[in-house]
């Protein structure tokens, strides 16, 4: 590995105070993509099964995390390890300095305007919820919030619980058999209207991969004064996204997909939308004066982070945001493009294979769902993990989507930075032993 290389996977700098600017971690010049000098950074990824060397193609279930991640948090506990806003001792301001610069780093990346606007959950899900029940304090019956069939469950459950609090309807786009929203069908049922109030959608399908134009939907939503939600969990970590051009009013994702920690999420918001919403979870830190007749809350982001908060994981996402900044997410994009059309190549030559979504390697994400004839998806699993080939099989959290396709669960291999062309040529080659295993497609 080069010594600019080297140098480029060092820890963030932290200073005392935090500002948005100087832990902006975007630098002038990118490091030149090479993702054989990108794998050096993942240890876990020279690890060798007892099926031989790992493959692993499961990231849009979790990434694996980059050796600068691991130090981050170790480092922050061996070292500077205290409770955030409380403690009036050095080791206190170091843990809030830490803790309030991955915020700012998460501001920065997704183009926030202010590092308010970034609140730490425990994940996307609970960021989901989080809209839901605060967004939902204004709802009547008659009131209808809009999502779409290719929903991850945790954009599907917090709604539907919504709407029977509320009183509120909820509807949905359905999709194609190319596995597009099916826009067309919304326009001609007016499915956004008047009364529309939230419209909550996934940015990437993680099932089909499909890129979603939310911009375009966004407009649509505010046109009639609804709120736009967007679940970015497999957007942020795959591509470039700008809150302030993307339309949003609110945008959730999680760490653990983009080479981050597990245990915190993130909810970006408008600062004047949350400002003007209630707050999810009471107790400590969420509060500006309490009484026992009643209290008022902080402003944002501290009224929606009741208790004590992920601060290690928060250090470790401001690593992981630091090294993919570093890299490059339009190279990362670029890379990810690259080797799912290689991929999507290779599954077209597997006899009786499937593919739900979209077949050709444009507005799509990283993620591919197929099916085989007559074979379970938790066969296809068991057998490719027979070679060390880590894949998912079941519904991936998308029951209503797989309904649509007429099918019970699919297998599905994602890919992401670290993913090369050997991993697909390992992948195409398990899944024709598994073809031949089971006596070929019928």
């Amino acid at each position: 590995m080069s010594s600019d290389v080297e140098s480029a996977r060092k820890l963030p700098e932290y200073p005392d105070t935090v500002s948005m600017d100087q832990v902006k971690p975007l630098g002038d010049e990118p490091i030149p993509f090479d993702v054989d000098i990108i794998r050096t950074d993942f240890p876990i990824l020279d690890r060798t099964t007892p099926n031989g060397p790992l493959v692993y193609l499961d990231s849009a279930n979790t990434s694996q995390k980059p050796r600068v991640v691991v130090e981050a948090i170790e480092d922050h506990y061996l070292n500077h390890n205290a409770n955030v806003a409380r403690a009036m001792h050095l080791l206190g301001a170091e843990a809030t300095a830490a803790f309030e610069a991955g915020r700012a780093q998460v501001a920065a990346f997704v183009g926030a305007t202010r590092s308010e606007e970034v609140i730490f959950t425990r994940n996307a899900t609970e960021a989901l919820n989080l809209c839901a029940h605060s967004l939902g304090a204004s709802l009547v019956p008659g009131d209808e919030i809009v999502i779409s069939v290719m929903e991850h469950h945790s954009n599907i459950v917090p709604w539907q619980l919504l709407a029977q609090r509320t009183g509120a309807t909820l509807r949905w786009f359905d999709v194609t058999d190319e596995g597009r929203l099916d826009l067309e069908a919304a326009t001609a049922e007016e499915l956004i209207n008047e009364r529309t109030k939230i419209v909550s959608l996934t940015y990437v399908s993680n099932v089909l991969g499909t890129v979603n134009p939310i911009t375009e939907i966004a407009a649509a939503a505010h046109a009639v004064g609804a709120v736009m939600v967007v679940d970015a969990s497999q957007a942020v970590p795959q591509m470039a996204v700008d809150v302030a051009t993307l339309g949003a009013d609110l945008v959730a994702f999680t760490a653990h997909k983009m080479v981050g920690p597990t245990g915190i999420g993130v909810l970006w918001g408008r600062y004047e939308l949350l400002a003007g919403l209630p707050p999810f979870l009471g107790g400590g830190e969420m509060i500006e004066v309490v009484k026992m007749t009643g209290s008022t809350y902080a402003p944002p982001p501290h009224r929606f982070e009741a208790g004590t908060p992920p601060i290690a994981q928060a250090v470790g996402l401001g690593a992981a945001v630091h090294y993919l900044s570093e890299i490059g997410m339009d190279a990362i994009a670029a890379h990810e493009a690259e080797v799912t059309a290689y991929a999507l190549k290779g599954l077209a030559t597997i006899k009786g294979l499937r593919v739900l979504g979209p077949s050709e390697p444009v507005d799509r994400g990283g993620a591919i769902s197929f099916t085989l004839p007559d074979v379970h998806p938790h066969d296809v699993s068991q057998l490719l993990d027979s070679r060390g080939i880590a894949v998912r099989g079941g519904h991936h959290c998308a029951r209503p989507l797989h309904e649509r396709f007429g099918v019970q669960s699919s297998t599905r291999a994602s890919f992401y930075l670290y993913t090369t062309r050997a991993e697909i040529d390992a992948l195409i080659d398990g899944l024709e032993y598994t073809v031949r295993f089971f006596g070929g497609a019928r």
